[in-house]
C-alpha cells in the first residue's frame, strides 16, 4: 500500500493547483460523517452555561454591532 500510495502523491503533485483543491474538497466531503452529535451535546452545555452565568451577573454582554466592529478591526 505505501508503494501506491507514494504514486498517488507523486501524480497529485503533477495536477493543477485548482484540481488539488478540488480533490482535497472531495477528499474532505469523504472524511465527513455528518451531524457531531457529541459536539453538539457539548456546545448546548457551554452555551446554557454562559447563559446562566449572564444571567447571574457574571457576564457582561455586546451588542452584535460591536462584536462585528471588533471582529473587522481585527482583520486588518
Amino acid at each position: 500500500m505505501a508503494a501506491n500510495l507514494k504514486e498517488i502523491e507523486d501524480r497529485i503533485a503533477q495536477l493543477s493547483t485548482e484540481e488539488r483543491s478540488r480533490l482535497i474538497q472531495g477528499l474532505i466531503r469523504t472524511l465527513d460523517t455528518g451531524e457531531d452529535v457529541d459536539a453538539e451535546s457539548a456546545w448546548l452545555k457551554v452555551a446554557e452555561q454562559r447563559y446562566q452565568d449572564y444571567r447571574a451577573g457574571k457576564l457582561t454582554s455586546k451588542s452584535a454591532d460591536k462584536v462585528f466592529e471588533e471582529a473587522r478591526s481585527k482583520l486588518k
